[in-house]
């Protein structure tokens, strides 16, 4: 029988819960993608201007690197004290820096203004944005999944998870009605600052809800458990949350990593990358990408929990194979379509791809959120999915754009995608499968554990 602290809470605070995590997660994603999608479009001309239109471009998708680089320390940091103090105060941590450091950029001078100060400052303050986002991912998606039941957590965990194609949303969306209804060099010369400054009123109206939801009750009961066992025996020292994870889990750090690369790789050049091909290659003007890009996004929010209800049903494995597989029989379709310059055949390239897209990144929150212990969750799933993301989604696009200048077509990049497909499907394949775990009996497998450590530390290691 479950206890007061583990018993799944009432419906309508559970939907609470979610809500905030959602509401935080767009916000944050907003704020992300936002910067994606400016490099692509105007940060070439305003922080590297007097280059190659494309190699602009490289530079400014470097810049945009260097926000992947940040993730891994900000789960780090945020893994470590989210396992130590609890989920909901690294939450608002991570949200006030993200909103704070993406508010700035909109306040930027331009190269034109301060010269080569202006691309060090929005290096830096990608930096910052970076690692809020390293820390947000594990906590919002562990706050939703420690508080809901076994058997609807792939479902209820992948809202989270909404929280990317509806920043993807938003921040398409703004971009998309600011280049309607501005001239190109209204655009360029202050109208891309808009979306940015917005994004201090998103912070306000996510600190308050955030702010009203409780702590994940898996955690304060594994939290009491741990002070119990200090107040018994004074002398035993906790270990820190990364060593317990690199010791315990390494397998399924490895295991979080390999899962993330088809889906990050994938992504960034479905919904990055795309807005750099279709203008320079397929000669398609950045408002129809644009608009493509928001009409995919619209389906992926819509298909994401649908997804993670399946995974309740069939498995997290299954549905994860599925999305993988698909992306990687996608590719060279999905750029013969952009190729064909239609409006029609980019919304269905870009729509089939983020829909299997979404088969691995909705079971993914509940995926890595069931492989940890309780007190080394927050660590252990945001260093799987965030060291990955060093490899995988940071150099996506870079990656992608050098291969079409080097080769001016799209079969390498198609080839990339797969390649990073073939390491998703090897890492998923060998994985066990999590639906039925309870996250208060996850622990450490007995192979793994010391000889002499007593069974109760396993459970809050």
């Amino acid at each position: 029988m479950a206890s007061a602290a583990t018993a799944p809470p009432p419906p309508a605070s559970l939907k609470r819960i979610v809500a905030a995590s959602l509401i935080g997660t767009t916000i944050e994603w907003y704020d992300f993608f936002l910067y994606g999608s400016a490099a692509a479009l105007v940060f070439n001309k305003l922080f590297f201007p007097g280059s190659d239109p494309l190699v602009g471009t490289l530079l400014s998708f470097l810049t945009y690197a260097v926000g992947f680089a940040a993730r891994p320390l900000g789960a780090l940091v945020f893994g470590h004290f989210g396992d130590r103090l609890g989920r909901k105060k690294l939450l608002v941590l991570s949200l006030l820096l993200m909103g704070g450091a993406t508010f700035a950029i909109g306040l930027l001078p331009t190269h034109a203004t301060i010269g080569a100060a202006a691309p060090v400052l929005l290096t830096v303050l990608r930096l910052v944005q970076g690692f809020a986002l390293g820390g947000e991912w594990g906590g919002a998606v562990l706050l939703v999944s420690e508080h809901g039941d076994a058997k609807r957590r792939g479902f209820w965990a992948s809202w989270p998870q909404t929280g990317a194609p509806a920043g993807q949303l938003l921040a398409t969306g703004v971009l998309s009605l600011l280049t309607a209804t501005l001239s190109d060099a209204a655009f360029v010369s202050w109208g891309w600052r808009i979306p940015f400054l917005l994004s201090g009123v998103l912070v306000i109206v996510g600190l308050w809800i955030r702010l009203s939801v409780d702590e994940s009750p898996v955690f304060k009961q594994a939290l009491a458990q741990a002070q119990a066992r200090r107040a018994e025996q004074p002398a035993d020292v906790e270990k820190l949350p990364l060593v317990s994870v690199l010791r315990h889990h390494w397998r399924d750090v490895l295991v979080a990593m390999g899962a993330r690369m088809a889906e990050n790789i994938s992504y960034y050049v479905i919904t990055a990358f795309i807005l750099v091909y279709a203008t320079t290659s397929a000669g398609v003007s950045k408002q129809t990408a644009l608009n493509a890009v928001l009409i995919a996004s619209a389906v992926h929010f819509a298909v994401i929990p649908a997804w993670g209800a399946l995974s309740d049903r069939v498995g997290r494995r299954p549905v994860y194979l599925l999305g993988a597989a698909g992306i990687g029989l996608w590719m060279f379709p999905f750029f013969s379509l952009i190729d064909t310059g239609g409006f029609g055949n980019m919304v269905l390239a870009v729509t089939v791809g983020l829909v299997l897209h979404g088969a691995m990144y909705a079971p993914q929150a509940a995926f890595f959120s069931e492989m940890f212990a309780t007190r080394m969750r927050y660590s252990g799933a945001s260093i799987g999915a965030q060291f990955a993301s060093v490899a995988a989604g940071a150099p996506a696009p870079l990656i992608a754009t050098a291969l079409l200048s080097d080769y001016g077509s799209s079969t390498p990049i198609s080839l990339y995608v797969i390649g990073a497909v073939v390491v998703t499907l090897i890492a998923v394949g060998v994985a066990k499968e999590t639906r039925h775990h309870d996250l208060t009996d996850v622990e450490p497998s007995a192979a793994e554990l010391p000889t002499t450590a007593p069974a109760v530390d396993a459970r809050t290691a």
